[in-house]
């Protein structure tokens, strides 16, 4: 079975001036139309071919693991973004405060996470637990799934997300994510 590119969840230029069209045209066009490429080559005719991308990320390792682990990353990162974001809701909002003290002090932590992630990598807000949250910062191609947690939320802070529009000032891009966050799609990976 072959892993497929998904069209993204809105138009190239409806997340401006959060993320620019150019930003979308080489993040998603070019980087993540490679990870789905890479990966149909590393497993034509092999023991994964047959699997799903989530079978290959928790069976393989090296050079697979890294380019399945990428298609998965990115699609969840461009489905946690919404052109003019929305509002957590109230069942959400109260999870967070229950677990981070308030919604600005998780925005806070998550930015913080997000920021210093050394090099290249992901900031990731996991369900623990029935209402148990944390965050979690991965390097490369590394997450969650790969150790058994829940994915909720994720920022993407691989230079190429973030480089054309920002430069090098990466907690600029970071506080800028807010604005475009699809909290729908966190309350529904959280209720499922």
């Amino acid at each position: 079975m072959a892993i497929e590119l998904p069209k993204l969840p809105y138009g190239e230029n409806e997340l401006a001036p959060v993320i620019s069209k150019e930003t979308i045209e080489f993040h998603y066009d070019k980087h993540h139309r490679a990870y789905v490429a890479n990966i149909n080559n590393l497993i034509k005719g092999g023991d994964l071919e047959s699997l799903s991308l989530e079978e290959i990320i928790k069976r393989a390792e090296g050079g697979v693991f890294n380019n399945a682990a990428q298609v998965w990353n990115h699609t969840f990162y461009w489905e946690s973004l919404k052109p003019g974001g929305s509002k957590p809701t109230a069942a959400i909002e109260k999870l967070l405060a229950q677990n981070f003290g308030s919604l600005d002090a998780f925005k806070e932590k998550f930015s913080d996470a997000a920021v210093k992630t050394f090099g290249s990598g992901w900031a990731w807000l996991i369900k623990e637990g029935a209402e148990k949250l944390s965050i979690l910062s991965t390097s490369n191609a590394d997450m969650p799934l790969k150790h058994g947690k829940k994915a909720l939320l994720t920022f993407d802070v691989w230079e190429h997300a973030y480089y054309i529009d920002y430069r090098n000032r990466r907690p600029d891009y970071v506080k800028a994510l807010w604005g475009i966050i699809n909290w729908a799609n966190v309350e529904k990976r959280f209720s499922t």
